[in-house]
Parts: structure tokens; sequence; C-alpha cells
């Protein structure tokens, strides 16, 4: 999906704007949540163009340029806080902004002007807030992620209780190319044997539906409301990054952030 700037006063920018995905969910007024796709940004090559990552062997200055562009057309203060991702269950709690850059998969903040981000190229991205809006996440989660319980880690991190969140699932890769050896199916059954219908076996391999996967996760930690429409990165190489699909290629972002006071009122007026 197409959308406008998310910022009304961006609109006149100089520069063509990246083309978004708005997820389709009832957050709170004062919540904006963005997902990239890879269209509109200054890389080249099999990174081109909107890559966001900057350890893909995409030229930095590139690299800078697509997220000082991406934070100037959502109308944003300061340069998201990116994580250094390592299929890990930590969770980072971002109280302010920051150049600091910590190995989590995982961010929570209740700062307003402060987006979460995180990056993916065929993994779970996963965006959470608060039905008040007081709270917000965005969560990283391939199969590593899901196995150690990264989703269930970031739901505790909220001071509401999990029955009072909202969460949307972003495009990842799909199952029909998603191949998994037997092992894993074994591993995520010996811990849920729910998830083996996230499972299916195709010739003479298992394909995962990470997809459904998360969706399970997520409803077994206790959250209210799950949103979100499959959709497999693999498939679309026009729109999104797929490692799996390209070995070397670029990375989107989900970003979510609770607006701050005046743009609150901006958007009430």
């Amino acid at each position: 999906m197409n959308v406008k700037p998310i910022h009304p006063a961006v609109a006149a920018a100089t520069h063509p704007a990246p083309t978004l995905i708005v997820p389709d969910w009832p957050a709170p007024a004062a919540v904006r949540a963005v997902f990239t796709t890879r269209r509109g940004g200054t890389s080249v090559g099999p990174w081109a163009s909107l890559n966001l990552a900057t350890h893909v062997g995409d030229d930095g200055a590139a690299a800078a340029s697509n997220r000082a562009r991406l934070q100037h057309w959502l109308g944003l203060e300061s340069q998201p806080r990116w994580l250094e991702q390592v299929h890990s269950t930590t969770v980072a709690r971002f109280d302010a902004p920051g150049a600091t850059v910590p190995k989590a998969d995982a961010a929570v903040t209740t700062c307003p002007g402060l987006a979460c981000a995180v990056l993916v190229a065929d993994c779970v991205p996963v965006l959470l807030c608060s039905d008040d809006g007081a709270e917000v996440a965005a969560v990283h989660a391939g199969w590593r992620g899901l196995d150690g319980g990264v989703l269930a880690r970031a739901v505790a991190a909220f001071h509401a209780p999990p029955h009072r969140l909202l969460a949307w699932i972003g495009p990842c890769i799909g199952a029909s190319a998603y191949r998994v050896g037997p092992e894993l199916v074994q591993r995520f059954a010996t811990r849920d044997s729910g998830s083996a219908a996230c499972f299916r076996q195709h010739d003479d391999a298992w394909q995962l539906d990470l997809h459904a996967l998360t969706r399970r996760q997520l409803a077994a930690a206790g959250v209210g409301a799950i949103h979100g429409q499959p959709r497999c990165v693999y498939a679309e190489p026009a729109e999104f990054f797929s490692y799996r699909r390209d070995g070397v290629t670029g990375r989107m972002a989900a970003l979510i952030w609770i607006m701050n006071a005046a743009d609150q009122r901006a958007a009430r007026a």
C-alpha cells in the first residue's frame, strides 16, 4: 500500500517520498507506525534503493542518506533508535534519544517522539502498543528469537498487562519459500505441541509459516488483539528485500513511536 506522507509538515519535501506501508490496526491516535519497502532511497546494486542497514555491504553514505531521508519524511525530531540485532531475546528500554546502539532484538519506550526500529529481510517485524498509547515496542523475530521467547520477553517489558496490548505482524518470508529441517519442527513441538500446525511437509522438506507461529506465540503471551495479514517478502522482489532470495541485499525497517504533544495537537486540529 502506497501512502501519503505521515507528517504534514514535510509534504513539500524536495525529494521523492519513500514507499511505506502503514499498519492496518486500531492503534490509539497518538501512536504512529510504518513499515518501509525497498522503494524511495539512494542505494544502488543489490541494495537498491531504500536500504536502511549499515552492516550489509552497502555504501555507508547511501545508507546514512536513506536513514536521514526516512527521518525527514516521517517528521521525526531525532533518528530512530536502531539496534544491533543478534537474534537474541534481549529487550532494550529507551528513555531518551541517543546514539548508542545496544545489542538487542526488541525495543520498548514510553518517550514521545522517540521511534523504536527493527530491521528485517525475511524475519518477522512485530509492532506492539498499549491500548492507551502510553507505551510502544518494536520486535525482530526470526526462528531463533521465536524459539528463545523474544515475543514473550517484549510483552513482559510493558507496564500494561498483555490483554491491553495490540500487536501488528508485518511482511516476512512466507512458508512456501522458507524450508527448514525436521529438527526445527521437533524443537518447537517439544515445547509447544500445537506449534506443529505452523509447519508443513513439502516433498522431502519442511516449510515454516513464520507469520502463523508469531501469531500463536503472541496469543500465548496473552496479547489482546493481533493484526496483520501474511505477505511474503520473498515473492515480491520489486517491493521487498529478502536474504533467502538474494543473499547480498538490503533491509527494510519497522518503526513505531508515540507522537509528541505538539504533533498530537496538530493532528487534532
